[in-house]
């Protein structure tokens, strides 16, 4: 994607079900756990660079012993920052007593960090400030081991408002009001219930206060308590948990938005945010790692029971596309396949673009992560051309040359590495007068690879803001001096915030939004603006249930390609030579490519949950009454 925006959060949990000195003899350390952890969280370091945290949990550890660690970091390289603290820790205690290094269970009862069950989060943050505080997991403390709770999750909550006033009235007295704290206290108000009650119940079998302990671990009913925790959530969530005396869990949103994928074997049980992620660090194939169902929760017991019972109905499933699109890495099986898809689909209206000349033509990819889509679209374009030398051999009836039928085998897409990323250079651009320059550079050209009677192709992954467009690469290209220049979006246009967890927040950001309010202005229907404006407002004072979004009529007045048309007009710069035409996805065909994940409501603006509805109304209000701010 040209355009950087915020990504989501990614998550990993390991429980491991059997004693440490099995990995020691079996793998010949005990630190296979936080070895693999590490590796998960690099993994998926594509999904958050604001911060990383990771925390453990020993089981059956006696009175006085630390049996909870946690460590989290906001630096420039959050995750090996992290484990170089955790490592730092281990080598410590090892060179300060290198018996250790046979003796597992001192090791356990010793070393931080080591246990049994383990979280870990990349972060990049959608709410609040990036500063450690805001780093997950979260850690919800109490001298009660059944009390804890270390909560992480991939997520954004709508109604953080509502949930807030609802600790209010339970008598809470939250600290903050950011959505994780929330959820990590309502999850909290109902385990000490739960606790509460089972412990009362079990004095009255005439069980002793201590013996009491290991049959609370026992009998805790960790999906009551998940659904009256979530109960009232709106959004999207993979949420992450894990309690104190070695229960851990992993709740899916009732729409599929965020993703979760697990894996269980006699030896552990994995959960993280993309498939590719498990089948790599435990390398195991694609058909072993399930993904976990929308609506319920995947469950390990401190036993090491494993369960997944429905906590909330699921919904439509709305699993989100922009996953498959950019944000997972493309190393899956199914998300390849679909971003080649995506490319494919693309093919027909490119060609209408270019007038069918593939003869002066160019393909080539902005930036490295539309390579995939791009193996797509050329793939289309060999097929379509193998088509066309097919019927002029036919047609010849075998009176062709073996010059000239060399010539017709010969044809095929015109591939180029056109733009190459400076990345020493992009870090080095800050917030100065001169910035514009420096973005103007931060993509290398091959000179000569454009004819000035060439088309050049060139596919994005999506076009959100175009800043970088306009700024940078447009300029950039021009200079190949290519005859036409298409840039190729193998998304849909951008129209409309997330509220789930992508950080895509204020509809004025959008290149779409401010193509279709300018042909607004040119057209004289500013009176619909203004009239969508107060819809909104009235909106407002509705239940969430009733909410419709209204921002839907901004759109109606025009046509995708009106739309694309102006898109192309705002993103060129006054000196580029080049004729410009962005293209985009259709909705239809973004189905076709990825037919399992249909959550759409950037594109679309039909969104999965009430909450979304209500953001996207309060966008529109935060657009025309000129607030800066979030819609949520």
């Amino acid at each position: 994607m040209s355009d950087a925006i915020k990504h989501e959060c990614g998550i990993a949990l390991i429980r491991l079900l059997k004693p440490l000195d099995y990995y020691q003899k079996k793998y010949g350390t005990a630190f296979y756990g936080v070895n693999k952890m590490y590796l998960m969280m690099e993994k998926q370091h594509n999904r958050g660079q604001d911060g990383a945290g990771f925390a453990s949990i020993k089981l059956d550890m006696p009175p006085g012993s630390r049996f909870m660690s946690r460590v989290r970091s906001a630096k420039a390289q959050p995750i090996m920052d992290i484990f170089d603290q955790i490592n730092e820790r281990i080598n410590t205690a090892l060179v300060q007593d290198p018996s250790l290094l046979q003796d597992v269970a001192r090791q356990k009862a010793e070393i931080p960090y080591i246990g049994e069950v383990l979280l870990g989060h990349v972060r990049y943050g959608t709410f609040g400030k990036n500063s450690i505080e805001s780093v997950h997991p979260f850690l919800r403390q109490n001298n009660w081991m059944h009390r804890n709770l270390i909560v992480a999750g991939n997520f954004n909550m709508t109604n953080v408002r509502e949930l807030f006033n609802n600790l209010v009235d339970l008598g809470q007295h939250p600290k903050e009001q950011s959505d994780t704290i929330t959820v990590m206290e309502k999850i909290g108000h109902f385990l000490d219930d739960a606790v509460a009650k089972l412990y009362k119940k079990i004095k009255q079998e005439g069980v002793t206060k201590k013996e009491a302990t290991p049959l609370i671990a026992d009998r805790l009913n960790v999906a009551k308590i998940l659904r009256k925790a979530a109960k009232n959530w709106d959004g999207g969530y993979a949420m992450a948990g894990m309690i104190g005396h070695g229960d851990a869990f992993v709740l899916r949103d009732p729409s599929g938005i965020r993703p979760a994928f697990y894996y269980h074997d006699e030896e552990v049980v994995v959960v993280a945010s993309e498939r590719a992620v498990i089948q790599t660090v435990f390398n195991v194939p694609f058909t072993e790692v399930h993904e976990i169902d929308p609506g319920h929760a995947l469950i390990v017991k401190k036993s090491g029971s494993v369960s997944m019972p429905e906590i909330l109905e699921p919904r439509a499933r709305k699993s989100c596309s922009f996953e498959r699109i950019y944000f997972s890495r493309g190393s899956d099986l199914e998300i390849y396949q679909e971003r080649k898809a995506l490319g494919k689909y693309l093919f027909p209206q490119i060609l209408d673009s270019i007038d069918h000349d593939l003869k002066n033509t160019v393909f080539s990819y902005i930036p490295n992560t539309a390579e995939t889509s791009f193996f797509g679209l050329v793939r289309a374009a060999q097929r379509y051309l193998n088509k066309k030398k097919e019927e002029q051999i036919l047609e010849a009836k075998g009176s062709l040359s073996p010059e000239e039928l060399h010539e017709i085998l010969d044809i095929r897409p015109r591939i180029e590495k056109v733009a190459i990323k400076d990345a020493k250079l992009r870090t080095f651009i800050t917030q100065d007068s001169g910035r514009d320059d420096l973005v103007a550079h931060v993509y290398d050209i091959t000179y000569g690879s454009v004819r000035p009677t060439d088309n050049l192709v060139i596919i994005d992954d999506s076009i959100v803001r175009g800043t970088t467009l306009k700024k940078s690469i447009l300029k950039i290209l021009d200079r190949l001096n290519p005859k036409k220049i298409i840039v190729v979006s193998s998304a849909p246009q951008i129209r409309y915030p997330d509220c789930y967890g992508i950080d895509m927040a204020k509809l004025e950001d959008f290149i779409a939004f401010k193509a279709a309010l300018a042909l607004h202005q040119e057209r004289g229907t500013m009176n619909l603006v203004e009239e969508i404006y107060h819809r909104c407002v009235a909106q407002a004072e509705l239940p969430d249930q009733e909410a419709i979004n209204h921002v839907t009529a901004f759109y109606e007045p025009f046509t995708v390609e009106e739309i694309s048309r102006k898109i192309g007009e705002l993103l060129t710069p006054q000196e580029v030579r080049a004729e410009v035409e962005i293209v985009f996805q259709t909705i239809e065909n973004l189905h076709l490519a990825i037919p399992m994940h249909q959550g759409d409501w950037y594109f679309t603006g039909q969104y999965p949950t009430p909450g979304g509805m209500r953001v996207v109304n309060r966008a529109f209000i935060n657009f025309f009454e000129g607030k800066n701010e979030r819609a949520y």
